[in-house]
């Protein structure tokens, strides 16, 4: 592939940080105003149900060499924040740009429990100029794979990825052509504490170039049953280890033995990331590309995943730039998941789309830093909550939308959880102490404010005291800006939503099939579905290519040759698929 070179713009500032020690906190300006390759290659490594857990953000617990490889060759970034503790919203923030609670896609998930609720199957439906930031990217020449879990909320179009499956992978693309390559690590995953314990066995093939492939396991695993036994298991940390536990979750054996597991999980997903930098080196790819690491959300754990207390919301993430560029820094800007999508673009030369409800943290197109982030939660399997939050560098805001209602939900699959069935254990025998029986109040306060710093776990409600009304004051009128800027009732009922969504139908609306003209061995595709996007392949010899390309202009078929064309917009049914030959 074409070497990029490197050029960095520095003012006299930016020229002193070159040359402070490592560990330094940089500014975000520092971190984003400086010059990054010409369309250089992004790789996003992302783990599931991840707290900051890991050593380069202060826990030594396990040892993950490659994690701390990366925060070593590159910047720290402890403010990111999910705008959802769970991962199928925050796939679609991430995905569009756009807040899962403007576009109906805040519910988890909307095709899941819809009979026990009451509501149809429906996606959620963003405006009609939407598109995945995966589609902008190829519309810019970009190879786009991801490896391999989807989970947005919507049916992705056939124009989303050139690949997307357990064999994705950036060595399918043309020569040197620029990509943006996904890989999803399953094991960090809440099912990864359920019993019988063991890693699962999914293989997924890394293609080598030409014929020759790679086999490696666990890239793109499901959440099936298919595991190892535990004596199978690759044993990353003493079971002897005496682990800290959160004070919201009892210290007993019970608890000790999912601590274990989610440790020893964070290093077998440390494996699976050093396997995919391997490839990246043995590429000669590894200076041409941005490399960023995150978790899909926060822990696996009891009262941490999908609520919206930072154990919920906050994850890590790593960014290695290409020849180590800042190497072994901080950046503590605060940052949100519907930040990606535009920094993308950003760092690819590109402007932000108007409709985008974040902003870019890198590249050329940076703003101001950001001064709050926000979250949700509604409704989690067959149960409906609805609350919001909104957090600054120090304090979180939350809003109780059902204060009559608790705030624990009995989910049957976290209750797969060992420490979560000896939470209900210990509340009826009446076991628990007074925060770890927080959780399982039968009402919620209409507000509640924390000091995120001097309460990490959020366990003191401030919203009572005098000294704290005028932040509590500052940040209630933050929420409700914020809600009324991206239209978000959090009180609309989901029945109602879903007839919003489909603008009074009782069915979900269907993308038109495309028309095709013919003019000059050219031929034209459109759909009358506004901000459709359009997807075809050109068939030659009978022969019908795997991937389907982006839309963009008149396509000039050769005599013998067809095109097969399929439209979808976001939300919608896709079209159905034609073939036409001139």
């Amino acid at each position: 592939m074409k070497l990029f070179k490197l050029v960095i713009v520095f003012g006299l500032c930016l020229l002193s940080c070159q040359i402070k020690k490592e560990g330094t906190t940089r500014t975000s300006k520092e971190t984003t105003k400086l010059r990054l390759p010409e369309r250089p290659n992004i790789l996003w490594l992302v783990s599931e149900d991840m707290s900051p857990y890991i050593p380069p953000f202060g826990d030594n617990t396990v040892a993950t060499p490659n994690l701390s490889r990366l925060a070593n060759e590159g910047v720290i970034y402890p403010n990111l924040y999910s705008t959802s503790g769970v991962c199928a919203p925050s796939r679609a923030a991430i995905a569009t740009g756009m807040y899962p609670s403007s576009i109906g896609a805040n519910h988890m998930r909307v095709n899941s429990y819809n009979d026990e609720i009451g509501v149809p199957k429906y996606e959620a439906v963003p405006p009609p100029e939407v598109k995945m930031i995966s589609e902008l990217l190829r519309k810019q020449g970009y190879y786009c794979s991801n490896n391999y879990k989807t989970d947005y909320q919507f049916k992705e179009p056939v124009t989303a990825w050139d690949e997307n499956s357990p064999y994705a992978h950036w060595r399918n693309r043309s020569k040197d052509q620029p990509f943006f390559a996904v890989f999803n690590f399953t094991d960090t995953h809440e099912s990864g504490l359920f019993e019988p314990y063991g890693f699962r066995e999914i293989e997924s093939r890394l293609y080598h170039a030409g014929d020759k492939d790679y086999k490696w396991k666990g890239f793109g695993a499901s959440h099936a049953n298919n595991k190892s036994a535990e004596s199978e298991t690759t044993i990353h940390i003493s079971k002897e280890t005496k682990f800290k536990v959160p004070p919201y979750l009892p210290d007993n054996e019970v608890t000790q033995r999912d601590m274990w597991k989610l440790y020893n999980n964070i290093a077998e997903m440390d494996k699976r990331v050093g396997a995919v930098l391997k490839q990246l080196e043995e590429d000669g790819l590894l200076e041409n590309t941005i490399i960023f690491f995150y978790g899909d959300h926060g822990g696996p754990l009891p009262r941490e995943k999908r609520l919206i207390y930072d154990s919920g919301l906050n994850t890590p993430m790593i960014i290695r730039y290409p020849n180590k560029l800042m190497a072994g820094t901080k950046d503590e800007q605060l940052i949100s998941f519907i930040d990606f999508a535009p920094t993308l673009l950003s760092i690819t030369g590109q402007e932000p789309k108007p409709y985008f409800q974040g902003q870019a943290f890198l590249g050329e197109q940076q703003p101001e830093e950001r001064k709050y982030i926000h979250g949700a939660a509604d409704r989690f399997d067959g149960f409906t909550d609805a609350i919001r939050a909104v957090r600054d560098n120090q304090y979180k805001y939350i809003r109780n939308y059902r204060p009559d209602q608790g705030y624990y939900l009995p989910i049957t699959y976290r209750e797969k959880i060992p420490t979560m069935q000896e939470l209900l254990r210990l509340k009826a025998e009446g076991k628990l102490n007074d925060l770890q029986m927080q959780w399982f109040r039968e009402h919620k306060p209409k507000e509640e404010l924390f000091d995120c710093k001097a309460d990490p776990f959020e366990l003191n409600n401030l919203a009572d005291i005098p000294e704290y009304q005028e932040k509590l004051k500052e940040l209630r009128t933050e929420m409700d800006r914020w809600l009324t800027e991206i239209g978000d009732d959090p009180s609309l009922k989901e029945a109602k939503l879903v007839e919003k969504l489909w603008s009074g139908s009782d069915a979900q609306p269907v993308t038109a099939i495309p028309v095709l003209t013919s003019e000059n061995g050219k031929v034209s595709v459109s759909c009358e579905t506004e901000g459709a996007s359009i997807g075809y392949k050109i068939i030659k010899d009978g022969n019908t290519p795997k991937s389907w390309m982006v839309y963009q202009e008149p396509i000039a078929l050769l005599e013998g040759e067809k095109i097969q064309v399929q439209a979808h917009r976001i939300g919608f049914v896709a079209s159905k698929t034609i073939t036409k030959s001139i």
